[in-house]
């Protein structure tokens, strides 16, 4: 499953729907998940991408500190 926190939203996609795989790097899958109609074109570019030991995926703003 792939948790997309996009915008105040969360989206979740089976990976499948997506056409991704756990083979694909960061990048690849960030473009990949951008064609979601959901999804606005080079918008995750800043987003990280976390893989849980789960298997599932969390593609999020990058959290900041203080």
């Amino acid at each position: 499953m792939v948790h997309i926190r996009f915008e105040g939203r969360s989206l979740d996609s089976p990976e499948t729907q997506l056409r991704i795989t756990t083979s694909m790097s960061d990048m690849a899958v960030k473009e990949q998940v951008s064609r979601h109609p959901d999804v606005n074109a080079n918008r995750l570019s800043a987003y990280v991408l976390d893989r849980r030991p789960s298997g599932d995926w969390i593609i999020r703003p990058e959290a900041i500190y203080g």
